[in-house]
């Protein structure tokens, strides 16, 4: 397979055969994708872990509030 796609791109653009290292070269949407789809992971992570934060301390709040 990858020798297949080093053989495509060569024969596209000879100086970009080896500029990789293996890594498929992006176009500067897939970057964006790429970009964007990692800040969504993050945002996602941050949005759990203060909900967990809040269901934390509600439930301390209320324990403490019985009491």
């Amino acid at each position: 397979e990858f020798i297949y796609r080093w053989r495509k791109e060569q024969s596209l653009n000879p100086s970009l055969a080896f500029s990789g290292n293996g890594k498929k070269q992006l176009t500067e949407e897939q970057k964006e994708l790429a970009r964007l789809k990692k800040e969504l992971a993050d945002v996602k992570m941050e949005r759990d872990i203060l909900k967990k934060a809040v269901s934390i301390f509600s439930v301390s709040d209320r324990k403490s509030f019985n009491s």
